[in-house]
């Protein structure tokens, strides 16, 4: 899952995809009669999935166990995405796959939205209809253009989808706006311009809007106006990214929010019973597994010591000011594995097979990547007045799958994870009244310092 942002370079960056692309000539042959499945991953999430729900064992009561497909010993490989140490070691693997020993080949990887063009426009790649991933029927299209190459060729499959939109706080909603219901508070924040009205109102309440400068980012850059970095290599920054940065000055100035970043203890700290923040934004996976300070049990008495400073089931989710996604986790299939029956196995699994995938919604509280299997949990879900409890029984699936028709995967390049993050920290030390970073203008040259550290050959103003 993605618990962290990534500060701090990839080491192998612009000259690294350079000489990834040229490592392998790939190829769209079936490599078939590996004695070891080999999977690359940056956490344990995806392999607790793969685990109970695909391997021969269907068990995950020890995880730390060999499991197997179709007989075939699963071999993983964990490395932590922090300061980019996934990527470097994901990289290194792929450049040297194709010599690589059985014991060592990879066979199928995950990667991020924010880079997964990286990996999909290289020839160390595979076309996965050629492995037999060909149904793409019930997957939404943006999973699907999120894994495709420049000239539209699929190299993986997501076993998610994730739709996001504004989380909010039900007790405060009724004593500031009146109101917990969904349908009435949505209609109160969709525009950004009514969702500022609502800061004010909060504050003059002794409330904050967010718990975090950022929390509105990923709604900005994920409706992008344009890439961040054109054909001729010259940074212009997205339309919507600059008007996140004269929000994020202004609910600063105005205490709307706090100069939190997203995975600091400090905004965290607020979705306590006593937090003062209203809302957050993030897809099922965020409020499901990262908003922990919130958690509570609720077949447990709220006296519970478990439960005594939590907020279960004070919250609500709705779209919000715009429609937006925040990130997923792709299988990538690899040219020089030599498993690609099983790599096609377990992505039609996660894609295809109605019973993995609506396990996933009822058991795991995610979003899958078929529509068929969500929109019948939501129908389900209607008719037995059935929801999420951390959300007050609201029935997030029927939100989602409102909502997740309306992403789009447009003007991403390999650029993105830079400057999403890099931008967000060169600009908080500016809102914190930094004694060096004083001014924008500075912010934005500390920013383009570090980008150009990674992209030498990138061009700003």
């Amino acid at each position: 899952m993605k618990k962290k942002v990534i500060t701090g370079a990839t080491s192998l960056a612009l000259a690294g995809l350079a000489a990834l692309s040229l490592a392998s000539c790939g190829g769209n042959k079936l490599n078939n009669g590996g004695n070891v499945f080999h999977i690359y991953a940056w956490n344990t999430e995806f392999q607790g999935f793969f685990n109970k729900y695909v391997s021969d064992e269907k068990s995950n009561d020890n995880p730390n166990a060999t499991h197997h497909l179709d007989g075939i010993p699963v071999k993983w490989t964990i490395t932590t995405s922090d300061n980019g140490a996934y990527q470097n070691a994901l990289d290194t693997a792929l450049r040297e796959n194709q010599g690589a020993n059985e014991e060592n080949k990879v066979d199928m990887f995950l990667a991020e939205a924010d880079y997964i063009l990286k990996y999909t426009n290289t020839s160390l790649t595979k076309d996965v209809k050629t492995i037999g991933v060909t149904n793409f029927e019930n997957a939404y299209q943006y999973t699907v253009d999120a894994a495709s190459d420049k000239n539209g060729v699929v190299k993986g499959v997501s076993f998610q989808c994730c739709p996001a939109g504004m989380v909010y706080r039900r007790s405060i909603a009724k004593e500031v706006l009146g109101t917990d219901d969904p349908a009435q508070v949505q209609a109160k924040v969709n525009s950004w311009e009514k969702f500022d009205t609502v800061a004010a109102q909060m504050k003059a309440k002794g409330y904050l809007m967010t718990a975090s400068y950022a929390d509105t980012y990923r709604v900005f850059s994920n409706n992008a106006d344009k890439a961040w970095v054109d054909d001729n290599k010259k940074l212009t920054m997205p339309t919507p990214v600059k008007t996140w940065m004269a929000q994020a000055e202004k609910y600063v100035k105005e205490g709307y929010t706090k100069t939190e970043g997203v995975w600091d203890a400090g905004k965290t700290a607020e979705f306590t019973k006593d937090g003062k923040a209203f809302c957050t934004f993030g897809p099922a996976w965020y409020y499901n597994f990262c908003m922990g300070t919130a958690m509570g049990d609720a077949s447990k008495p709220a006296t519970d010591e478990i439960n005594v400073n939590k907020s279960y089931g004070d919250w609500a989710v709705v779209e919000g000011p715009q429609a937006h996604f925040w990130g997923g986790t792709w299988m990538i299939a690899t040219a020089d594995g030599s498993n690609d029956d099983l790599v096609a196995k377990t992505m039609n699994a996660f894609l295809n097979d109605e019973t993995v995938c609506k396990e996933l919604v009822t058991k795991e509280s995610q979003f899958s990547n078929n529509k068929k299997v969500n929109e019948a949990v939501a129908n389900e879900y209607e008719t037995q007045k059935k929801g999420n409890g951390f959300l007050g029984g609201q029935n997030d699936t029927k939100i989602w799958v409102e909502m997740a028709d309306n992403i789009k995967f447009k003007y991403n390049t390999i650029y993105d994870q830079h400057c999403n993050e890099g931008l967000q920290t060169a600009f908080v030390k500016y809102l914190k009244g930094d004694d060096e970073i004083n001014t924008k203008e500075k912010a934005l040259n500390d920013f383009y310092t570090e980008l150009k550290k990674t992209f030498p050959n990138i061009v700003t103003d």
